[in-house]
């Protein structure tokens, strides 16, 4: 096969993965982590796949190929976590992941034989620590993110937990999660092959419900019980790791145990903490500095470097110092409660809530939205969608304030959709 028809093999790949909100800014480095990830007709074919989860038998419509020959295609590309199948009614639904969280993640969470995972480690820390676009892009573009902060649970007073919601609790994913599982830490298994990586723990990393399903079935993922899980979230207390999960309120399907020095996510808080790229928890700290003896623990364990030491201006004691904290750094996570060993920090509720979507699907139409992607998610023409998922997704876009509303209006450019919100809005208004 010639290279410009193996190439634009992966590119229509790069063009099938930015269907989705979460997109993958095509590079050379991109290229190259994509053709260690996929074949080239494993390329081909996933580029034919709807944005939506789908059966075998669509699969075998669309790739024109036997039950027999996509089924175990499809399940030898699920085997390796590129797709995740996820059993409902009796069927395999598969649905093709985005980078991240996702199949980026998926092909570092275990060791492996068959992917030199060193020179894939070496590959993302390009694409992603050295050129960015990827992860300015996925953390930066919009309102509304992929992942948001868990608090840390320990560091809440008695009053702090009352007003405190279950999805706000990490332990609260955990006890009600169907399934669980935990695998290696992304970001800090990759930093381990550039000789970068920190002493935190890195079997940490953990996935819920239907993903975890899917990563324990083909071993990408070890499963655990709830006990072993909400120990494991201890452990990730004890070394001031921050809890970074699904920014959704229902059946959130991960949450990393994050470090301030290895993981993507906190490395983006900190290079475009203007942009707000990471959601943060209802709850910011504040120092009583006439407590504070400016030891800076909290400053070391800030995972963002939202605490730093200010002088006192104590005449007494010139050069003493004490913490001062950037609230607009700030995820609100509760490190530096913990690390305090006078008592001086405190959590206080933030004087607004943060919104977090109820689901993926309304995560999903909301990231679309605001990056202009909607259209892919209504008229992708290689998997026209039933009824119902219009549905569901109509009804997302009808919930939601009237300016992102006209928002999707405006990239839709569908008469239907404008309609069904003039309706709501004149029934709202006699209501």
């Amino acid at each position: 096969m010639a290279h410009s028809t193996i190439k634009s093999d992966y590119s229509r790949l790069v063009d099938r993965l930015n269907h989705h909100p979460q997109g993958a800014p095509p590079s050379e480095l991109l290229f190259k982590i994509l053709t260690m990830l996929f074949s080239e007709k494993e390329a081909k074919l996933v580029s034919l796949m709807p944005v939506k989860p789908f059966t075998a038998k669509k699969a075998s419509r669309l790739w024109k190929m036997d039950l027999t020959s996509t089924q175990k295609m499809l399940d030898e590309l699920a085997g390796r976590a590129i797709l995740v199948d996820i059993e409902q009614n009796g069927e395999s639904i598969y649905a093709l992941p985005p980078p991240m969280a996702g199949f980026f993640e998926f092909s570092l969470m275990r060791v492996r034989d068959d992917l030199d995972q060193k020179v894939l480690s070496e590959l993302f820390y390009e694409y992603m620590n050295v050129e960015e676009d990827f992860i300015r892009e996925l953390f930066t573009q919009g309102q509304t993110q992929l992942g948001r902060t868990f608090v840390h649970e320990p560091a809440l007073s008695k009053e702090n937990a009352l007003h405190v919601l279950d999805y706000e609790r990490a332990s609260e994913v955990i006890k009600r999660a169907t399934h669980r599982g935990v695998g290696i830490c992304y970001c800090r298994h990759k930093m381990h092959h550039l000789g970068k990586a920190c002493d935190a723990p890195q079997e940490i990393c953990m996935t819920f419900n239907a993903t975890a399903a899917s990563l324990i079935k083909h071993g990408s993922a070890r499963s655990i019980d709830k006990e072993e899980c909400l120990d494991l979230l201890q452990v990730a207390y004890e070394h001031n790791l921050v809890q970074f999960g699904e920014n959704v309120r229902d059946t959130v399907n991960f949450i990393c145990n994050c470090c301030g020095c290895c993981c993507e996510a906190m490395i983006a808080a900190r290079k475009f903490a203007i942009l707000n790229p990471v959601h943060t928890t209802n709850f910011i700290p504040v120092v009583t500095e006439t407590d504070c003896n400016g030891c800076g623990r909290c400053v070391t364990a800030c995972p963002v470097e939202a605490m730093t030491l200010v002088s006192s201006n104590n005449p007494v004691k010139p050069n003493m110092k004490v913490a001062k904290l950037d609230e607009d750094l700030c995820l609100g996570c509760g490190v530096c409660v913990r690390t305090c060993l006078r008592d001086s920090i405190h959590l206080k509720s933030r004087p607004s809530r943060v919104i977090t979507p109820m689901n993926g699907v309304h995560r999903v139409v909301l990231m679309a939205i605001e990056r202009g992607k909607l259209q892919n998610l209504i008229f992708d023409n290689q998997a026209l969608w039933s009824h119902r998922a219009m549905a569901g997704v109509l009804g997302v876009i009808l919930k939601l304030p009237p300016i992102k509303q006209a928002l999707a209006s405006q990239q839709v450019k569908s008469r239907y959709l404008e309609a069904l919100i003039n309706h709501i809005d004149i029934k709202s208004a006699r209501d």
